[in-house]
């Protein structure tokens, strides 16, 4: 019994030292990638992504060399020892995973989408940010079939399942249709440049931004702040409106209707005058034209620009209240108006007297013609 227990705790005491130190080496490592890291950003996100999983990884080889070398006769080494297997291998995936994230951030950070044409920045954004959500899902997948691979069954079981594969993979792709094509989709979608983070869409005739896209879905952030979720297939076999596809600056148009006396020249001049009052105006196009003129009124349009699309809409409402502001003070007699002139298809002469209408014999259906006074006696039950 006391042989029993000197062969337990010796190997778990001599384990437990080397964890102690294993940490503290990692402390010290830590520490110093800090205070080096004062000066670089990439280094100190280094030290604080990978503290932690390096932290467990070392503790977890330290106590497992510690037993498998001291702990020879021990009846319990063979499943401690494949227990820490098991979680060494999953705080290695989290470390691989750690360091993978920091190289896609130190490439997010070499790009600036706060700039107005930022769209090649949207596509580096975008692109680095579907191959983040790839990789981790990898190494997790991977890590699972290393985990598995230890059992010895797991490896009879994984001969039987290659062995009946094509039937497999037939059901497989059948149930998971689907699925892939959403996950190809986004694919698709993060290395086409069809559309990006931030880009400004029309989905199912909602005007928003989109905010994420995933292997499965995108989200768009719809104008009056819903969120409008979107399959990744959506943007790869329906039509959209991407108004942010080569460059962030748009044109917008604002139409009124006015009567044909309005001086076209002098609102044309007016639209200049309210464009340079704002900063919502990026100085490109200012134009106002006659786009129809037909029955009562004609129609103008007025042309304006903007960087991007929220200050074009801002823009847009200011251009329109601003010009029927205008009207209304300087020409109210060129707003809308509905114009009738009223015709005689034939001379009337009759005229009243109190209350009775006196016409002409031809106009009356008793009248003192011979058919006239054979009706009106015929009224009046007598015999004509």
């Amino acid at each position: 019994m006391r042989d029993s227990l000197f062969d337990t705790l010796v190997p778990l005491g001599i384990a437990l030292g080397a964890a102690v130190l294993a940490v503290l080496a990692v402390h010290i490592v830590h520490k110093i990638l800090v205070r080096v890291g004062r000066q670089s950003s990439l280094v100190t996100e280094l030290a604080e992504r990978a503290h932690r999983p390096t932290q467990w990884v070392l503790v977890l080889c330290a106590i497992y060399f510690a037993v498998r070398a001291n702990a020879g006769g021990a009846s319990w080494r063979h499943a401690f020892l494949h227990a820490d297997q098991l979680v060494i291998i999953a705080a290695a995936a989290w470390l691989l995973a750690a360091l993978l994230v920091v190289a896609e951030d130190a490439a997010l950070s070499r790009v600036n989408t706060e700039v107005p044409d930022n769209r090649t920045a949207r596509r580096v954004h975008t692109q680095v940010v579907m191959i983040r959500r790839v990789t981790v899902a990898i190494v997790a997948v991977l890590a699972i079939a290393v985990m598995l691979m230890t059992f010895p069954g797991a490896r009879l079981l994984g001969t039987s399942v290659l062995a009946s594969a094509g039937f497999l993979g037939i059901v497989g792709g059948l149930a998971a249709q689907s699925v892939l094509r959403n996950v190809f989709a986004g694919l698709q979608l993060a290395f086409s440049d069809a559309v990006r983070l931030g880009d400004v869409v029309i989905v199912e005739q909602e005007w928003g931004r989109v905010q994420e896209i995933t292997l499965s879905y995108v989200v768009v952030h719809v104008w009056d702040d819903r969120r409008l979720i979107l399959p990744t297939t959506y943007f790869t076999e329906k039509p959209f409106q991407n108004w942010t596809r080569t460059n962030s600056a748009l044109l917008g148009a604002v139409t009124f209707d006015v009567d044909w006396s309005l001086p076209v020249p002098e609102m044309r001049e007016e639209l200049r005058r309210a464009l340079e009052s704002t900063d919502l105006w990026d100085g490109r196009v200012s134009v106002l034209q006659v786009i129809e003129a037909t029955g009562n009124a004609m129609q103008l349009r007025a042309l304006v620009s903007a960087v991007d699309a929220p200050r074009l809409w801002d823009l847009r409402c200011f251009v329109r209240e601003h010009l029927v502001g205008w009207l209304r003070d300087t020409h109210p007699d060129a707003l809308p108006r509905v114009r009738a002139e009223m015709t005689s298809a034939m001379p009337l002469h009759a005229t009243l007297t109190g209350q009775t209408l006196t016409t002409d014999g031809d106009s009356r259906v008793f009248s003192h013609s011979v058919d006239g006074r054979a009706r009106a006696e015929a009224f009046n039950g007598r015999e004509p």
